[in-house]
């Protein structure tokens, strides 16, 4: 009986040491990402030295996820854990971690990395209570749509990949020069595009372009929802088509995985173009990578502003024309 003990504990001892010991040079990197941003940037920078797995598509909501069993099972097996933090997971995440079983990814540990903690976060409430409506105590999560926030969570992503896995370290960090050197150089060309967006008011869908907003200079005329996460009803859409009159806004911005219906409603009727970003990779054909997420970004903004004539001293005539006027929205197409 003795000896049967003894053996166990011995078995235990060495399903303890897999469990925490560094990543064999010869294994790769099992890379969970909470979101596809996280997951493209893992890639940039793991390259060959990961294999990575994403939690959600571009086409669904990463505040509604649910921890599925095959998502518990790959969550079991993995060595890192990259997540966007600032509560945009919190209502699946802490039960993916908890049935998981997985030492490695808990919080505090080298496998967990919240890519928050690398960056400011905007729009941090004072205060916070259920009546607010989905409101992120820690702030607007939806940092990675200002490209400058991307290079700092690159880098911590970098380090912890190098602890994971030593062998890799001069991989990471060669990976990690030739991405910033690229991000950069992209930086500048966004930048010299998005100039001309300087000013455009917009409303949108939900609370989801704030980052991109202030790196473009966008000005926000609100969203759809009445608060964050709350459907709007005919009523409230109807109030802010009539807001149009005093208050305009040049475009109507959804993410891809946004329902459509309330900003094509508010739209048509306010005469205005609704237009999809792909909000992360993989949102659109087009948005195939972090950088491709941003060049598509501008196109379609670019696009939607140019085919919209805008006076910011004039307000938009009423649905079908009126009397007052000329008109500020106006299709650039030639008919």
């Amino acid at each position: 009986m003795q000896h049967i003990q003894h053996k166990i504990q011995r078995v235990l001892a060495l399903l303890f040491c897999l469990c925490v010991l560094p990543v064999t040079a010869s294994a790769k990197v099992s890379v969970l990402a909470t979101v596809p941003e996280w997951g493209a940037l893992a890639q940039e920078i793991g390259g060959e030295r990961v294999d990575i797995f994403t939690a959600t598509s571009a086409r669904q909501d990463p505040h509604r996820i649910e921890a599925r069993p095959s998502l518990i099972a790959r969550a079991r097996n993995a060595d890192l854990l990259i997540a966007t933090g600032a509560e945009l997971e919190i209502g699946w995440l802490p039960v993916l971690l908890r049935e998981s079983g997985n030492t490695r990814i808990q919080p505090g540990q080298p496998g967990h990395l919240e890519a928050a903690g690398e960056v400011v976060l905007r729009d941090v409430p004072q205060a916070v209570d259920r009546s607010m409506g989905d409101v992120h105590a820690a702030g607007d999560p939806h940092f990675h749509l200002d490209p400058h926030n991307i290079l700092p969570v690159a880098a911590a992503l970098t380090e912890r990949l190098a602890r994971i896995d030593p062998a890799g370290v001069e991989t990471y960090r060669s990976n990690l020069a030739r991405f910033r050197t690229r991000w950069q150089e992209a930086l500048v060309r966004w930048e010299a595009a998005g100039a001309k967006l300087k000013g455009t008011p917009f409303l949108q869908v939900h609370r989801s372009f704030g980052y991109l907003a202030h790196w473009l200079g966008l000005v926000s005329r609100g969203e759809l929802e009445p608060k964050p996460g709350i459907e709007p009803g005919s009523a409230h859409l109807s109030r802010i088509v009539t807001a149009q009159q005093t208050s305009p806004a040049a475009l109507i911005l959804r993410a891809a995985y946004q329902d459509e219906t309330a900003g094509r409603w508010v739209a048509e009727r306010a005469q205005i173009p609704l237009v999809t970003l792909p909000f992360t990779v993989g949102g659109t054909p087009e948005a195939k990578d972090l950088f491709s997420l941003f060049d598509d970004t501008l196109a379609r903004l670019e696009k939607a502003a140019g085919n919209v004539e805008y006076s910011k001293n004039s307000p938009i005539p009423p649905r079908g024309g009126g009397a007052g006027g000329e008109g500020v929205f106006t299709s650039g197409r030639t008919p």
